[in-house]
């Protein structure tokens, strides 16, 4: 009888001399979700083995696809999902983020992108996440802390939405912009509706809440709150209304019996209490009356120059090339954005003077469109497509239709 020597060999060395020369051993129905790298993973081989063995000259996939794969591979499989641990799926919720996901996982961030496979931190809504173990149902309970001094400084997440920009957030904060970046990471004022900001403490409430654990004992009826009126001005919204008289929206609206944030100007509105002192942010090289006489005039220089889709120099300008030629030439340097773009880098003010941006939306598109430099009297001057850059009045119909508000560089 033979003698069989046993040998101590690798997994790999393994199953590569079990199934030489066979060609495949099974196959893979393609699943929704799923990719080459998946499958390459599942089956503990490569992408370009996959391609290779289903002759595939991209990674595109379908679901229901039959994709052969080596029978190396397959008992690799079988050989390794003894020792891996359990992994699940997880379907991205809108506000979720890989450092979230990653907690309610107890796992890391690099696990979660080396498991996915992903590049960077981006993720998106509906997106499935593959990711270990189960998600904790509720944080461990710590034990009773002995008393400590409060935090040097609280944090708390603002969401931003439709019309924020950097320095309004900061005005509502009590926060400069500088710091708002810094405590964000931000590089940029670039900020997008929906986005989470982190802010110091609060904002401002208008009542506290009464904790609901305990009957609230009956308190005498508040006086009625003192209404003025105010009248609207050119550049208002109710956003700016509101703080100004430090009330909401929904206060304004309900006082007005408004369904909507359309207001006009010469408006009588209804508004508690009194108009609050305006806090200014420090103004820079861009707000002088140096800067804006000599935009002005680098605008009016150029007066008659045709209107050219992204033209940015004297043979022709769009809207934002317009204002991106006047402010260079006048000293301020700043980069070559969109309408939207010159939005983000401006705050808005309640007096606009010569020198100022006056923004329009939903013209040719949703959203911030078009903008122009304020000439004082009511009267801007822009990049016109039909004629070129000329001067134009905000009492025109369809200016005052699309008319969003007066800004200033910061």
């Amino acid at each position: 009888m033979k003698k069989t020597i046993v040998r101590a060999v690798s997994t790999a060395a393994f199953l590569s001399t079990v199934y030489a020369g066979s060609a495949y051993a099974s196959t893979h129905t393609v699943e929704k979700g799923d990719s080459l790298w998946e499958i390459a993973k599942k089956y503990q081989t490569t992408v370009s083995e996959l391609k290779s063995l289903n002759n595939l000259k991209s990674d595109f996939l379908q679901v229901n696809q039959k994709l052969k794969i080596s029978a190396a591979a397959e008992a690799a499989k079988t050989v390794t999902t003894t020792t891996t641990s359990a992994a699940t799926t997880y379907v991205v919720k809108s506000g979720d983020y890989l450092g979230k996901i990653a907690k309610q996982f107890n796992t890391s961030v690099s696990e979660l992108k080396k498991l996915n496979g992903l590049k960077s931190d981006m993720i998106y809504v509906g997106q499935t996440l593959k990711v270990s173990g189960k998600a904790t149902t509720a944080p461990t309970p710590a034990p009773a802390p002995a008393p400590a001094a409060p935090p040097a400084s609280s944090t708390s997440l603002y969401t931003v939405v439709s019309g924020d920009t950097l320095g309004k957030i900061g005005l509502q904060f009590k926060m400069s912009v500088a710091d708002l970046k810094k405590l964000n990471g931000l590089k940029s004022d670039m900020i997008y509706v929906g986005q989470k900001l982190k802010v110091n403490g609060k904002a401002a409430e208008t009542a506290p809440t009464p904790t609901p654990a305990q009957p609230v004992a009956p308190a005498p009826a508040p006086a009625p709150a003192e209404t003025t009126q105010y009248t609207v001005k050119s550049g208002d919204t109710l956003g700016g209304i509101s703080q100004k008289f430090n009330t909401t929206v929904a206060k304004i609206k309900e006082l007005n019996s408004l369904k909507s944030d359309m207001i006009y100007v010469g408006q009588k509105l209804k508004v508690s209490g009194k108009a609050a002192e305006a806090v200014k942010p420090p103004e820079t090289p861009a707000q002088t009356g140096e800067f804006a006489t000599d935009f002005v005039n680098a605008a009016k220089s150029v007066m008659g120059v045709p209107y050219v889709w992204a033209g940015s120099t004297i043979n022709g300008f769009d809207c934002s090339g317009f204002i991106y030629y006047a402010a260079n030439k006048a000293g301020y340097k700043i980069g070559r954005l969109s309408a939207a773009g010159y939005y983000s880098r401006t705050y808005y003010v309640d007096q606009p003077k010569p020198g100022d941006l006056v923004f329009f939306e939903n013209t040719y598109k949703k959203g911030i469109s078009h903008l122009g430099i304020y000439l004082g009297n009511n009267e801007f001057i822009h990049a016109d497509e039909k004629r070129g850059v000329s001067i134009a009045n905000l009492s025109n119909p369809y200016y005052t239709a699309h008319f969003d508000g007066f800004k200033r560089f910061y």
